[in-house]
């Protein structure tokens, strides 16, 4: 069986195929393990406590935040429906924004072991599993991938460092599992960026409901899709894609990646939008990376890795004040990358050591990266310079 394991594998590798593992979920999932491992948080603890920089100015910017107010007021919704662009917003700011408390508030307990912090973050989270039932309209998909990016980090966190106890954790399980997974396991056809923060969700999720089946399929569709978000000169004259969606003429898949027709190493599916989508892309797939090193497969060693540091670098250079050259987006780009370097820039230059002067420039620049209320939070604290 091993013998067949390894020459279908060889196979794959000389067709050009990425082979990806149908074990790739581990045999047992580690906790608190979703984006933020507990050396990671223990780390981050000892340097806050010794007032140590950059991570005390980091935690003192966090808790100065709405999120980590012990006042918060849960605005939980049975239905939450958002339409492009949030409009209509019934309940979606709420939504993401109660997610991000609740990772906020567990963040500040481990920290501190102010045991008020956890009990709110349970709070937040139990006011929204005794409710909510659906997400609907248009932007449900991406939305549920918001939301469900940070409900396992505060989750994980609580429910494997807290010990004081959390009566209903069992119903915010089967919240995840009924209500947020079945809206994004298959994944979507549309910008990169959508499939890629739902893919982050379905690994977090997954890991706390310790889902190997549903581990292993959002897995796979996201190393699918980074392949058909980040190009690499080595993909061939046009990006790959996603089979799915049909890209099967040079004029379709210009017309996808924004009108952009010239292709080099590190350009994004949506780099000629702007890169602040760009950024929702980048970082979900370092959160997913960050994720599966934790549980035991390092991926930054494989093409994601590649493909991360090359769009982290692209982007960068020009969110730093690079001019746009004629060839690249018309000779225009939007700005606002946001705070999505910190989590990529340590596992690849501190963990690895591979330089990446643009990523680090505008990285340290940026400091302490803060929230970019949907799903991104706190990344100077919990990874800048980190080596948990």
């Amino acid at each position: 069986m091993r013998r067949t394991a390894l020459l279908a594998a060889a196979a794959a590798l000389v067709a050009g195929v990425v082979a990806w593992p149908a074990d790739a979920a581990p045999s047992t999932f580690t906790h608190p393990g979703v984006t933020v491992s507990k050396g990671q948080l223990d780390f981050t603890r000892s340097k806050v406590n010794s007032g140590a920089q950059p991570w005390k100015g980091a935690f003192d910017q966090m808790m100065g935040s709405r999120y980590a107010d012990l006042n918060r007021t849960p605005r939980p919704r049975a239905v939450v429906e958002c339409g492009s662009y949030s409009n209509p917003n019934h309940g979606c700011t709420d939504e993401r924004e109660d997610a991000i408390a609740a990772y906020t508030q567990a963040l500040a307990w481990y920290i501190t072991r102010d045991a008020r912090h956890a009990k709110k973050a349970i709070e937040l989270m139990d006011a929204w599993s005794a409710v909510i039932r659906d997400h609907t309209n248009s932007n449900a998909p991406l939305q549920t991938g918001w939301a469900g990016s940070s409900w396992p980090r505060a989750a994980e966190i609580i429910k494997y460092t807290y010990g004081g106890g959390w009566a209903n954790s069992g119903r915010f399980a089967t919240m995840l599992r009924t209500v947020y997974l079945p809206e994004i396991i298959n994944g979507s056809n549309s910008n990169g960026n959508w499939e890629l923060s739902m893919m982050e969700a379905a690994v977090g999720i997954s890991v706390f409901l310790a889902d190997k089946a549903s581990y292993d399929k959002a897995m796979a569709k996201f190393r699918t899709r980074i392949a058909a978000y980040v190009y690499l000169s080595s993909d061939g004259d046009l990006p790959k894609t996603v089979p799915s969606q049909n890209l099967d003429t040079r004029e379709k898949i210009v017309k996808y990646w924004q009108g952009q027709s010239t292709f080099v190493t590190g350009l994004t599916q949506e780099t000629c939008r702007d890169l602040t989508h760009t950024g929702y892309g980048i970082s979900a797939i370092s959160h997913v990376a960050e994720t599966s090193r934790i549980q035991g497969q390092d991926l930054y060693g494989t093409d994601v890795g590649e493909r991360l540091r090359h769009a982290l670098g692209f982007q960068s250079k020009y969110q730093l004040g690079t001019a746009a050259p004629s060839w690249l987006c018309g000779g225009s780009l939007k700005l606002g990358l946001g705070p999505v370097t910190e989590v990529g820039h340590n596992a690849l230059r501190n963990r690895l050591g591979i330089p990446m002067t643009n990523t680090q420039a505008l990285t340290e620049r940026s400091r302490p990266a803060g929230s970019n209320n949907l799903f991104v939070a706190w990344e100077t604290l919990t990874h800048g310079d980190n080596p948990g």
